[in-house]
């Protein structure tokens, strides 16, 4: 991008999804681009959360399916199916190190210069990179510094025994009681994959059900398997303070009790990483909860200064942290940009089942944030799910009234993820369920009731 003949310098900090999709379209806009990266281009998203958690979650489905296949007819010849953890863990990581790579090699492909270290804004849009062993000046600066665990004083992880998601992978044994501490998707993943994993697992919720902020209708579905499956939920109970005793751990709830296990894992919320980024001498204003404050195109109160990410709090999905990161760039260096939509973005919650959702949701139809119908149609009468021993799930699709047009939907299903995909295209390409309905789906398929669920929908005029 050149303006007047010369070349727009951007500074990104941060290289996760945010910051390294942001790179790679300002280098494909032009721009001169410099990536301050402290742990690995990546970021969180790629080193130590979501693809080394969904290994850990995909090695759990192998032994789900394989400990539920008797009814398929399938004779394993022994009555459990087993994991070695610390292979399991060794694969993760050494799958998160090669993604890294991976992303590294295309940034800098690029053309995008890589510098490692720890970078903050400076007076005069400067950027300096280490206290001072680099200093350049930036005409844009994205923050994409991500967020980290959450830590509470009561609970503080020793590495070993009291864990954050961040640390469960140095295990090389499987916990034998595995006490979980918040119930929202992090706590439900974890618990979720232990439990099929083999380990006894109990899951500490403050609220009436798990996944408080997720489909009412899917929750239940998902606590129904978990009780199946003997995994133990705490369901209005809230944790007072985690401490080591010998081998093992007490975790202490408000009402006196007190759950005994081998390891304890925290999931109890991201704290965003805004220290030292020079932020106040910039004119960076944050939110209540100290996130960066952004608006739809990823601006924040600075001229100049954009932020993408869990640094701004805003659904944290690595998802939707590039979007910010390409949108913060498409704006910035003047090409065509579309602001964010939330209603638009698809997310998944990975335990077994999945549960995926788009678009508005049950809570705002019922609340009459938007005035639609719904149809829900179970799993356990698709032809598919009956072939492959899928028992729980269902398709939910929500529409307007009058004209039709697809506004939400929830997946819950094996692969809920790339079920989502139909549906999400629906809603942003605002498509009616006559539409929808009238386009084929193989039979069998888990797909076609997603079809059938629009062809449900339809009203005649």
């Amino acid at each position: 991008m050149r303006d007047n003949g010369r070349v727009t310098r951007v500074a990104i900090l941060g290289g996760g999804p945010g910051g390294y999709e942001a790179a790679l379209v300002a280098a494909q806009l032009g721009a001169e681009v410099t990536l301050v990266d402290r742990d690995g281009v990546g970021g969180s998203a790629v080193l130590t959360d979501c693809v080394p958690s969904k290994t850990l979650i995909a090695t759990a489905e192998v032994v789900t399916d394989a400990a539920e296949s008797a009814e398929l007819g399938v004779e394993l010849g022994h009555d459990t199916v087993g994991v070695d953890l610390r292979r399991v863990n060794q694969r993760l990581l050494a799958l998160a190190k090669a993604q890294s790579a991976d992303t590294t090699a295309a940034v800098e492909k690029a053309g995008v210069q890589i510098l490692r270290g720890t970078g903050r804004l400076a007076p005069g849009d400067r950027v300096v990179v280490d206290d001072g062993a680099h200093e350049f000046v930036a005409d844009v600066a994205l923050l994409a510094t991500g967020a980290r665990p959450r830590i509470l004083p009561e609970a503080e992880p020793d590495g070993e025994r009291i864990l954050t998601w961040e640390q469960v992978y140095d295990l090389e044994e499987l916990p034998s009681h595995l006490v979980v501490v918040g119930s929202g998707v992090t706590g439900a993943e974890f618990a979720s994959a232990y439990n099929a994993l083999g380990a006894d697992v109990t899951l500490v919720s403050s609220r009436d059900r798990v996944l408080p902020g997720e489909d009412a209708d899917a929750a239940y579905v998902l606590e129904e398997v978990f009780a199946r499956r003997g995994l133990n939920v705490l369901s209005r109970s809230r944790a007072a303070s985690v401490r080591r005793d010998g081998d093992g751990v007490v975790v202490e709830l408000t009402d006196g009790r007190t759950v005994r296990g081998s390891h304890c894992l925290m999931a109890v919320g991201s704290v965003p990483n805004t220290e030292g980024l020079g932020l106040s001498d910039c004119g960076v204003v944050l939110d209540d909860h100290g996130f960066i404050k952004v608006d739809r195109v990823s601006r924040t109160s600075a001229r100049g200064v954009y932020a993408a990410g869990d640094v701004t709090g805003v659904n944290m999905l690595a998802s939707v942290a590039a979007m910010q990161g390409r949108t913060a760039m498409w704006h910035a260096l003047g090409d065509a940009v579309s602001p964010l939509d939330l209603k638009t973005v698809a997310a998944n919650v990975f335990t077994d089942p999945e549960i995926a959702t788009v678009g508005w949701s049950q809570a705002a139809v019922d609340s009459g944030d938007i005035d639609a119908v719904a149809v829900k149609l179970p799993l356990a009468t698709n032809a598919r799910a009956k072939m492959l021993g899928i028992r729980d799930g269902f398709v939910k699709l929500f529409c307007r009234p009058g004209t039709g047009i697809i506004v939400g939907g929830v997946v819950v299903a094996p692969r809920a993820s790339e079920l989502i995909h139909p549906i999400s295209l629906a809603v942003e390409a605002s498509l009616t369920v006559d539409r929808m309905a009238r386009a084929f789906t193989v039979y069998p398929s888990l797909s076609g009731s997603v079809a059938e669920a629009a062809r449900q929908l339809h009203r005649r005029g």
